[in-house]
């Protein structure tokens, strides 16, 4: 009897308990994989939606709006303030009647037409049902470069070049291109000195002396000289300093700073030779004290042009 209290126990006496643990197990996984079958079949069938909704808001969104008749464009509405004709412009823009309003690709249009050198800025809009209109700003001319280029015979000929007031190389418009004549090259100072390998249309010259001429016109256009000489030529070939050639004749040399106070010490200077009936000849506004200047007759000078208003545009709507 010790002998048989003494055998170990029957290993196998456990095996249910350890059976019933897999098919618990086995329970969970299948529950585990259902779900997740669920959940996948949710997903796809989400997805299967949306691209179903998608595919019919694409369609009809080509049924009523992009292939809608009633969006056809039929008038090109063109604004603009400067010279260049409505029928140039559109031309420019590569809008045809008859494209639908909606499909136009507007920063395409926009695109095309600033990047015409002539033109500063646009802006398109859709006008429903069936009206695209433009607002064009056009670049004004404040001076100009008569560049020197083969003619094609073996000799040379004269090409203008235009700037506006930012430095903007510009070449002039073919005339019957616009619906106004273009400004006489006589109003137009000439630029002389100026480094021609950035001279392309389009681009913006960003010389110091270039800049520091522009600011110069511009200030003469606003200042008590404007109508009493003509600005012809300025010289920008010496460094610090712009040597200006009126269309009296006479040469007045500037410095590149404070242009607004030179051109009131010009001011002074002209009103005083002309209590005295005499007119500058040489004047040098760069030197700060006791200003050089040389005196001719007055009498034996040209007059000055009428001074004209700022910009004689006026915005046309088309």
């Amino acid at each position: 009897m010790g002998l048989l209290r003494g055998r170990p126990r029957n290993r196998r006496a456990g095996r249910p308990h350890v059976l019933d643990v897999k098919v618990r197990s086995d329970q969970v996984r299948r529950l585990r994989l259902r779900r997740g079958a669920m959940t996948v079949g949710t997903l796809l069938g989400a997805l299967f939606g949306l691209y179903v909704c998608w595919q019919m808001g694409a369609w009809a969104l080509d049924r009523f709006v992009y292939e809608n008749p009633a969006f056809a464009i039929r008038e090109v509405q063109v604004q603009t303030d400067g010279i260049l004709s409505p029928e140039q412009l559109r031309r420019w823009a590569g809008v045809r009647p008859g494209q639908n309003l909606f499909a136009l690709d507007l920063a395409r249009v926009k695109r095309d037409l600033e990047l015409v050198p002539l033109i500063e800025s646009v802006a398109v809009e859709r006008v429903v049902p069936a009206t695209l209109r433009l607002r064009v700003t056009e670049r004004e001319p404040v001076a100009q470069l008569n560049v020197p280029r083969p003619d094609g015979r073996g000799g040379f000929e004269v090409g203008v070049f235009w700037l506006d007031a930012s430095g903007h190389v510009m070449l002039p418009p073919d005339p019957r291109q616009c619906t106004a004549p273009l400004p006489p090259e006589e109003t137009l100072p000439v630029l002389t000195g100026v480094g021609l390998q950035d001279l392309q249309p389009g681009r913006r010259l960003e010389s110091p002396q270039v800049r520091a001429a522009l600011e110069l016109i511009e200030a003469f256009t606003h200042s008590p000289m404007a109508g009493l000489v003509d600005l012809r030529r300025i010289d920008l070939s010496a460094p610090e300093v712009l040597v200006v050639t009126t269309g009296q004749g006479a040469e007045v040399t500037f410095g590149t700073q404070n242009l607004e106070q030179q051109l009131r010490r010009w001011r002074e200077i002209h009103e005083l030779g002309r209590r005295q009936g005499r007119a500058v000849a040489w004047l040098d506004l760069a030197v700060g004290n006791n200003v050089p200047v040389r005196w001719a007759d007055a009498e034996s000078l040209p007059p000055a042009s009428p001074k004209l208003p700022k910009s004689p545009r006026k915005r046309k709507h088309v």
